[in-house]
């Protein structure tokens, strides 16, 4: 059960990995088939095999898409100049044998009704499930997922997302953007001179946070830890409650900064429990 359990915290981390990391979230490419997405690696050993296969699907866009990863799957959705909705659903499974990992992908199911979700039969083999979707850039999302990372780049409008046990990486996202983990870190990289939109409010328990957006960028900005270091290249966001300065890695007191920087705009709010904050700046023209 160790190993089984380690396989599936190992496979999570590799989707996110490939769906966005902490430093460019946005630069994910979508390769039907490749490796990098679809890998059955984690989940075998000397006990156990895998089996994974791509599975694709073409959706009308209807303004607004929700998808739940099920218990052992991420999500990683990317806006564009698109007409439609490209679903690519990486199946992964593994048994005691091979062939029992295979029986276990032709008993999967991927419904694309009201909530995109991979649905299977019970067996003894394990089985998982991730997404990687592009769709038009103006789009509402629901995303929900339990052991498995969110990415969501170049995405506008209403976005809630929810994970347990997986990261978050939000690249160039705009409108009303809502959402948290529990156990993993958050990646937030914002571009343009201010937010378009009401907000972003994000939080992790367990967890650093990185938010990086151009020296010129509009906007209040709420940024909290309690339990880890908190530093900003920005002079004025390099500053904590209790007039205590946060050292990045060390302290055990609330650190926090509320405040607006080039003239203030729509609230940015970043929070952790344990982890540390950093703030830094980047070239627009990354």
């Amino acid at each position: 059960m160790r190993n089984f359990r380690s396989g599936l915290i190992l496979a999570a981390a590799a989707f996110f990995a490939f769906a966005g990391t902490a430093a460019n979230a946005q630069n994910y490419e979508y390769r039907s088939g490749s490796r990098e997405f679809c890998s059955n690696n984690n989940y075998s050993s000397g006990e156990r095999k895998g089996f994974s296969e791509v599975r694709e699907f073409s959706l009308p866009a209807s303004g607004k898409l929700s998808v739940d990863g099920g218990k052992n799957g991420g999500i990683a959705v990317k806006g564009g100049d698109v007409g439609g909705i490209q679903v690519r659903a990486c199946v992964n499974t593994w048994g005691t044998t091979e062939a029992a990992a295979r029986a276990a992908a032709e008993g999967i199911r991927i419904s694309t009704g009201d909530v995109i979700r991979a649905e299977g039969t019970p067996s003894d083999s394990g089985w998982g499930v991730s997404f990687m979707i592009t769709l038009p850039r103006n789009t509402d999302l629901n995303l929900v997922a339990k052991n498995g990372g969110i990415a969501i780049s170049n995405v506008s409008g209403d976005l809630e997302f929810e994970t347990v046990n997986g990261g978050v990486a939000l690249s160039d996202v705009s409108g009303d953007v809502r959402g948290r983990t529990t156990n993993g870190g958050i990646s937030v990289v914002l571009g343009g001179s201010s937010w378009i939109g009401n907000g972003l409010d994000v939080e992790t328990t367990n967890g650093g946070i990185s938010l990086k957006l151009p020296q010129n960028f509009a906007a209040n900005i709420e940024g909290r830890t309690v339990n880890g270091g908190f530093k900003s290249d920005i002079p004025e966001l390099n500053v904590t409650t209790e007039d205590v300065k946060g050292e990045w890695g060390r302290g055990s007191r609330a650190k926090s900064v509320n405040t607006s920087i080039n003239g203030g705009g729509a609230p940015i709010k970043v929070r952790t429990t344990n982890g540390g904050v950093k703030i830094s700046t980047i070239d627009e023209a990354r």
